[in-house]
């Protein structure tokens, strides 16, 4: 006597019994899935503990779409339909949506088990399954029809093109699905450029959590490798060769040989690693390098250099203290904002600072503007005891603050210092030649990481730098507090023994 199939093995034998092939040179014939495809499957449907969620993560091209496609169905039509259900779709444009509308409605046209039982109805991108009644649609974040729905599934595909932690689009969809005892949530996606992208936040929580109802299968290339690996470019496709060309991967990964600037956009995309498509001033595992806890004492016990970003009235304020002991710079960042609005900011720059607020990485000030009184006041606090040496700071808006200083009788040395070329290069030589030389201590600092992620740089003519706000992906003041606070420590003369370590060649 056979044995029994399992839940995972009902829905793979449904999909080769009855899915066929929607386009190509195979056109018509039996899907056949693939060994991950399989594992995938049986690790969601055969979880014992039951899944809420499940992360398929993997490079372009590897057939993605179609299997969504392919799970629409099973529970449409196949043997996880449920009675009245409704099942959706979700990306992020139009056209993506329409895809995997087209791929399903495809699929039904070729098998003639599959046409007597679902009726399509294409203007609106839906299609009914007859026997149970259920429906399913496909929506997209460029139309208005996430709100009001109530799925048992929802698949989102392409999650990794989100940036930043949030988007509204994807909570209305999550959060639809309350109203079930075991909805199911399908991510299948290529990775997310950087740390603070929704999906990576998904992957990384379901790594630390250990959470049995979630499924996470990632297929990445290993960090370090070779663009002409050939083992790393079966890591991120494990379709290779099959329905993934491994000509167009090679053909690819010798065009970004070739150019430079073409390899971050197949590393993120065929190689599905989180690597940004333009690259940050400072590389993410030089800044982790320099990670190492930072000592306290080392800001009372000798000077310390001071840089100061004031924003709009509206956005962060960053103060920067840098204090060298040890061999090294030890870095303290602050960061202000208004409490007022501060979810719709997070909104706006895609990024959580109503939650770092409420974890005290962010300090919220009174009103909906800045309140340069109470600002002042909480610099002064917060240098109180400190050896200040110099205070750098842009002369934007910084008329306002120093009137505020003067009224309460703060004292420093306060350093213009200019967010043009002749500043700011000598002050990036400096704080890129102590990254490499693992010579600074900054802790982790969320916020600060955050902002060094997003800092691109312009160049002028002769080749000096200068950090760009417009190119930037996100704010970056606290690197420009960054550069300004090391800047200004390495233009000070009576520190010798500071410059000459400032300006020690790079050891590689």
């Amino acid at each position: 006597m056979a044995k029994p199939l399992t839940r995972g093995g009902r829905v793979i034998a449904f999909i080769e019994r009855y899915c066929k092939t929607p386009s190509g040179a195979k056109v018509g014939v039996a899907i056949k899935l693939e060994p991950f495809q399989k594992k995938f499957i049986c690790d969601v449907y055969d979880n014992a503990t039951g899944t809420r969620r499940a992360y398929l993560c993997i490079g372009r091209k590897n057939g993605k779409t179609a299997l969504i496609a392919c799970l629409v169905l099973v529970h449409l039509v196949g043997p996880e339909a449920k009675r009245n259900a409704q099942i959706i779709s979700g990306a992020l444009s139009r056209e993506q949506a329409a895809i995997v509308y087209d791929l399903a409605s495809k699929i039904v046209a070729q098998s003639p088990e599959l046409r007597g039982i679902v009726r399509e109805v294409p203007s609106a991108k839906k299609l009914i399954g007859l026997p149970r009644n259920t429906e399913f649609r496909a929506i997209s974040a460029e139309g208005k029809t996430a709100h009001g729905l109530s799925p048992v599934l929802a698949i989102l595909d392409e999650v990794g093109q989100v940036r930043g932690p949030q988007s509204d689009f994807i909570d209305a969809i999550v959060t639809s699905q309350g109203a079930h005892d075991n909805p199911l949530l399908l991510v299948i996606s290529t990775q997310a450029p950087n740390d603070n992208d929704l999906l990576s936040i998904w992957l990384d929580d379901a790594r630390s959590s250990k959470d049995k109802r979630i499924v996470c299968h990632v297929y990445e290339a290993p960090k370090d490798c070779k663009l002409m690996d050939r083992a790393a470019w079966k890591a991120a496709n494990p379709a290779l060769g099959k329905f993934r060309s491994l000509a167009d991967v090679k053909e690819q990964a010798e065009r970004a040989e070739r150019m430079p600037s073409s390899a971050p956009t197949f590393r993120n995309l065929v190689l599905n690693q989180r690597v940004e498509m333009a690259a940050p001033f400072i590389s993410k595992d030089i800044w982790i390098l320099n990670s190492q806890e930072v000592d306290d004492s080392a800001f009372y016990s000798g000077p310390v250099y001071v840089g100061l970003d004031l924003s709009a009235k509206t956005d962060l304020t960053a103060m920067v203290i840098a204090a060298y002991a040890g061999g090294r710079w030890n870095i303290r960042a602050t960061f202000w904002t208004p409490e007022k609005g501060l979810r719709d900011r997070a909104k706006r720059d895609r990024a959580p600072y109503d939650v770092w607020a409420d974890q005290g990485l962010i300090r919220t000030l009174p009103g909906a503007s800045l309140d340069y009184e109470m600002l002042a006041r909480e610099i002064a606090d917060a240098l109180a005891d400190m050896d200040v040496q110099a205070v750098a700071f842009d002369r934007w808006r910084f008329d306002i603050l120093k009137k505020e200083l003067d009224e309460i009788g703060a004292e420093f040395n306060l350093v213009p210092f200019g967010q043009g070329f002749q500043s700011m290069s000598p002050a990036l030589d400096t704080v890129e030649s102590l990254l490499l030389n693992e010579q600074i201590s900054h802790g982790g600092d969320t916020v600060l990481t955050m902002c060094m992620a997003n800092t691109r740089v312009e160049r002028d003519a002769s080749g000096n730098r200068k950090l760009n706000k417009q190119k930037s992906t996100g704010r970056i003041d606290g690197a420009v507090a960054l550069a300004m606070a090391l800047g200004v420590a390495a233009s000070t003369e009576t520190q010798d023994n500071i410059d000459d370590f400032i300006n020690s060649p790079i050891r590689l």
